[in-house]
């Protein structure tokens, strides 16, 4: 099988093709650019320039306006010469969906269109068309009939197109051939690129766009597969995760697929969609984009030969077998780390979702509560939750299981010895007779955590040594971690090595952080850890901080935004690891919201009805609700979510189960209790008073 990019464990950005937007130049080596997309009614001129200029100050390289009729996109010329008076030109982007008109009129004015092939000619009705050969051809024809007229436009005005697919918008004609598939939005872009290529127009970038990042990450794959094959050669990529959402979510989801595709040098240009003011969107970008600007050259990662790379196009977990709850069927573990803490009380775990009530002597354990926790030396001097199991270094695990004043004998029952690879087998065998093993007992029979640093600098390249002497030992959960600066491909190289050699350990993934700022931070872990979960490896995660970042973390990202509040930092970096488990889809803790970033079409307050509707449904646990503007982004868009409120007028609101229109028109003052009533006639709704907190007693 073909692979995606140039190499799985050297770093180095896949050549493009070099597209001019203006005068900015794109792909073929080019930097990364960085985008956004006004939020403002297209014809309120100042509004929309004002609104732009905070984006340029922001960093970003181009702006994209929506154009959704013929006076929108006229009205384009007027916000670009107000711009120029301001003394400002950056190219800008006319957002084209449905009005092919717009569209002509647009890419005379602007330095570049984006068309969606979802609805730029055809249409979404989810309705299936069983198409003859012949009649496909008919339609592809109709196509290139409809759209050459604009491709002729680009290129006679130098105007540069981007060819969007969205997954949420793909046409009822190729759902019908491809069905609900990655295949089918390479094929939608396709179409349309070979339309433009026959006309010799090449100005194009192309987008894979889904609000499932694993989609998305899984599309962007396929096409670059599928422009090579065909043409042996690839246009410039435009990154992004649709309908991403606001705040540590919507960061979190588009680092994940984001991240996934810089890690192997894909993406030329990208866009954060979040539902926040679009000049927010842009430190995001380029905390994500800043993390290559050193990045390059070789990493002493061994290459890979003659491995199996149908996962990078086809979700499948690694096979394990389980060693207690971790590996072969169980949802990925969180492992907490509260080693920095000097002396760990019951109020700290409060942080990692457990709260202690004195009064009943009961603890409360909330969805997104840590499954173990990291103390170090630390034997706790309190008696532990019934779920919670602790990892300390083995020295500590002999004195926990050994010493009859471990509290509430729980020395064997709930702690756990972590090694690295060299220490567990001499523990196993020592080299000295002399020396004594150290005991078995409930735990270290049971479970056992094994740290492999995959291909640092200091471990010799193809030293798979300690491989063979722990594999498939039923006790050893692997932990792998790597201080190499290409950190991430050389875990996943560790991944392929286990896979070639037919080892079924179950295996955590941990992942340090150096950066300083919120933002950085959630980048950092959701696209080091969410790179290799989207691709079906890792069976639990742990996030930590070295101790540098931790001691000076600061909370605050370059947008001022604080995501702590009054969390500790530990608190930060559990809620962290649950939203990258729910935005990969391997762990489901919490309500998904699927929310469009708001623009000109937008016909409400997108952010404060996505925090209204947040703040009453956010205890309902793995229901999807999708929280769209206006009808372009509706039905096509949130298709994966279980209910939609969809803006269908000024003031007005239809909902939505799955595709299917429930109530129309609905008076915004009240649709919010309408989702409510909707919620509970589809029994989705539990009272947030009703839910089931699983308590224990202190002393079970």
């Amino acid at each position: 099988m073909q692979l995606y990019c140039n190499s799985l464990t050297e770093y180095k950005r896949l050549a493009t093709l070099e597209v001019k937007v203006g005068d900015l130049l794109l792909g073929n080596f080019h930097p990364i650019r960085v985008q956004t997309m006004t939020t403002t009614d297209t014809m309120d001129t100042v509004a929309t320039v004002e609104q732009t200029i905070r984006c340029i100050e922001a960093g970003a390289e181009l702006v994209r306006i929506t154009a959704p009729s013929k006076k929108e996109a006229e009205n384009l010329q007027n916000i670009k010469q107000e711009l120029k008076k301001r003394g400002h030109t950056i190219p800008l982007i006319a957002d084209i969906h449905f009005t092919p008109n717009a569209a002509e009129i647009a890419a005379r004015i602007v330095e570049k269109v984006r068309v969606n092939p979802g609805n730029y000619v055809d249409k979404k009705k989810f309705e299936f068309i069983d198409y003859t050969d012949v009649e496909y051809i008919e339609e592809i024809d109709r196509i290139r009939e409809r759209f050459t007229p604009l491709v002729r436009i680009c290129k006679d005005y130098g105007t540069a197109m981007r060819i969007g697919t969205n997954h949420g918008s793909l046409s009822d004609r190729i759902m019908s051939r491809y069905g609900d598939t990655a295949m089918g939005m390479v094929e939608s872009a396709m179409e349309f690129l070979r339309i433009a290529r026959a006309e010799s127009y090449h100005n194009i970038v192309l987008s894979m766009k889904s609000s499932n990042p694993l989609v998305m990450v899984q599309a962007y794959r396929l096409l670059i597969q599928q422009m090579m094959s065909e043409f042996n050669e690839c246009y410039p990529l435009h990154l992004g995760v649709t309908e991403a959402g606001d705040g540590e979510d919507g960061r979190v989801k588009s680092a994940a697929g984001i991240g996934t595709l810089l890690e192997d040098g894909i993406g030329d240009t990208i866009r954060v969609s979040l539902t926040e003011d679009p000049e927010l969107e842009i430190p995001v970008c380029r905390d994500l984009v800043k993390r290559y600007s050193s990045r390059k050259g070789h990493f002493s990662i061994p290459p890979i030969e003659g491995e199996k790379i149908s996962y990078s196009y086809e979700y499948k977990r690694r096979e394990t077998f389980a060693v207690d709850n971790i590996g072969e069927k169980h949802v990925p573990v969180v492992i907490a780390d509260l080693s920095k803490i000097e002396n760990i009380t019951p109020q700290h775990l409060q942080s990692i979702g457990y709260t202690y009530n004195a009064a009943t002597d009961k603890w409360n354990i909330s969805d997104s509560a840590a499954d173990y926790v990291f103390t170090g030396n630390q034997i706790l001097n309190f008696t532990l939750p019934g779920t919670l199991k602790v990892i300390v270094y083995p020295a500590t695990w002999q004195q926990a299981t050994t010493s009859p004043s471990t509290v509430g004998g729980q020395g064997e029952a709930k702690y756990f010895p972590i090694y690295d690879a060299a220490g567990y087998i001499d523990s196993e065998v020592p080299s000295d007779p002399s020396i004594s093993l150290l005991p078995s007992g409930a735990g270290r029979d049971r479970l056992n955590f094994v740290m492999i640093d995959c291909f640092s600098d200091e471990t010799p390249v193809n030293d798979f040594t300690y491989l063979d002497e722990l594999a498939n030992n039923t006790s050893v959960v692997l932990c792998l971690s790597s201080t190499n600066q290409h950190a991430m491909p050389a875990v996943r190289r560790m991944f392929i090595e286990l896979i070639n050699r037919n080892i079924k350990n179950p295996v955590v993934i941990i992942c340090d952080s150096n950066w300083q700022t919120a933002d950085e931070h959630l980048i950092h872990y959701a696209t080091e850890c969410g790179a290799l979960l989207l691709d079906g490896f890792g069976d639990g995660i742990c996030l930590g901080m070295a101790s540098e970042a931790y001691n000076n973390a600061s909370v605050t990202n370059a947008s001022g935004r604080n995501y702590l509040n009054n969390q500790t930092i530990e608190q930060f970096i559990n809620s962290t690891a649950f939203s990258i488990l729910q935005a990969t889809r391997t762990r489901i803790s919490k309500t998904e919201y699927i929310s469009c970033p708001s623009c000109g079409r937008t016909l409400f307050d997108l952010q404060e009805t996505t925090a209204k509707i947040r703040s009453v449904t956010n205890h309902l646990k793995g229901v999807k609700i999708a929280i769209m503007g206006c009808i372009v982004n509706g039905p096509g868009e949130m298709a994966d979510a279980d209910f939609g409120y969809v803006g269908s007028g000024v003031g007005k609101i239809t909902l939505y189960k799955g595709k299917e229109v429930v109530k129309r028109n609905v008076d915004s003052d009240i649709a919010v209790s309408e989702l409510i009533s909707l919620l509970k006639e589809s029994e989705a709704w539990v009272e947030p008073e009703e839910i089931s907190h699983l308590f224990c007693s202190s002393s079970s």
